[in-house]
């Protein structure tokens, strides 16, 4: 994922000290291992959650703009003014207990300590998109819009694994303005895009910059991987997180979620920023409307891709697939029987299972990364089949896994 510097989860919610306050602890970002999964949902604990809704600042029209179709051209200006109303701001207040101290005897003490971070409002229904590590182990959740009223407000549902939650308000209808979905498949590199949040506290606060690349990976909170991210060079800092990414026509592309920083020690914005693809957004809340949580299917095993130059040193059967290099106990996989590499080869200092089945399709999809079968698997649901074609030595042949459901953190 990201070889260098240091990752913060979520760009992270800025902290507000009240009482002795501990800091709050973020969720560690890891790359490397692959575990083809889905996510289970965990509950909500203990804390407060105030989200005030975002009103646009007056002011002249922004020089930049961005161009939509010939002779139209949209200013970040009008982006704002139309999505900002649309966009809340999310602080979240958690009552932590703190170890005895055994150097003066003071026993254990309740403290409470607070988060920013952002969301935005996607229905008339009152739902409201944010980042699951800004409101995890949340209490109670209230609602402040821009008249200082205080609303409470529930957390319907929420996914570690892709770092979402949905909360909803009781709200009139006319006095919420829910932002435009864009599709997220359509994004391109070099596109550009505007982020409006709370960055370190400052509401109202909108950024502009393009989309630096596409199809990333990065790790949700409970360190399964987060596939198809956007990263983009729109400056975003704690406070940002669960704040929409839009397009050039105002749409909703992504759920600003993490950032990367430098070697320097700084944790601020050095232009790496990462949003969550709406198109996933899209499926995830739907399911946490509707149950309250996401059960995704899990396969229970880790994979390498082969190369055409691998498998001609190891001469195997293929010049695509994925190698078996474990195979998870009482995962699906393990039922159905695969098997995993028995020896590790180590070739220009990279390491490559053999011994174990290498598959080379699913459902009929040839497969050449682990995205691939990631994706197949994310489209099915705990208790379906997936139908691998494999290589055993040099016999074909079929195995029919019976998907699990994923564990709440990889092992």
């Amino acid at each position: 994922m990201l070889q260098r510097g240091r990752v913060i989860t979520g760009s992270l919610p800025a902290r507000t000290q009240v009482l002795p306050v501990v800091a709050l602890v973020a969720a560690g970002l890891v790359g490397g291992a692959i575990s083809l999964a889905g996510a289970s949902a965990f509950g909500v604990g203990s804390k407060t959650t105030t989200v005030r809704q975002i009103q646009p600042a007056l002011g002249g029209n922004s020089p930049t703009s961005f161009e939509t179709r010939p002779g139209k051209a949209l200013t970040i200006n009008d982006i704002f003014r139309h999505d900002a109303p649309g966009v809340v701001q999310v602080t979240s207040t958690q009552v932590v207990s703190t170890p005895a101290d055994p150097l003066f005897g003071f026993g254990p003490q309740t403290q409470r300590e607070t988060a920013l971070g952002s969301g935005f409002v996607m229905d008339k229904a009152g739902h409201i998109v944010t980042n699951y590590h800004v409101v995890a182990g949340a209490r109670s959740v209230e609602v402040s819009f821009s008249n200082s009223d205080n609303m409470k407000a529930k957390i319907v549902g929420s996914d570690p694994s892709t770092d979402l939650a949905v909360l909803q308000i009781d709200a009139r209808s006319r006095a919420l303005t829910p932002l435009a979905f864009g599709d997220s498949d359509l994004v391109r590199v070099g596109d550009s895009v505007v982020a409006i949040g709370n960055p370190l506290g400052y509401d109202r606060s909108v950024t502009a910059g393009i989309v630096s690349a596409v199809q990333r990976a990065i790790s949700a909170p409970n360190q399964y991987p987060i596939d198809h991210v956007i990263q983009t060079d729109a400056p975003i800092n704690h406070g940002n997180s669960g704040g929409p990414l839009i397009n050039s026509r105002g749409q909703v592309i992504g759920v600003n979620a993490q950032i990367a920083t430098g070697n320097s020690g700084s944790d601020g914005n050095i232009g790496i920023g990462f949003a969550i693809p709406i198109n996933t957004v899209r499926a995830v809340v739907a399911q946490l409307i509707k149950t309250g949580k996401v059960d995704h299917a899990f396969i229970g095993i880790t994979a390498k891709p082969v190369s055409a130059e691998i498998a001609r040193l190891f001469r195997l059967p293929s010049s695509h697939g994925l190698l078996v290099a474990s195979v998870q106990p009482g995962s699906g996989a393990a039922a159905a029987g695969l098997r995993a590499g028995s020896d590790t080869a180590v070739i220009s200092g990279e390491s490559w299972p053999v011994g174990g089945d290498l598959i080379v399709s699913a459902d009929g999809v040839p497969l050449g990364s682990v995205d691939q079968l990631r994706d197949l698997i994310a489209a099915k649901r705990p208790g379906q089949s997936i139908s691998l074609e494999v290589y055993r030595d040099t016999n074909k042949i079929t195995i029919d896994v019976k998907l699990g459901r994923q564990p709440s953190s990889p092992r």
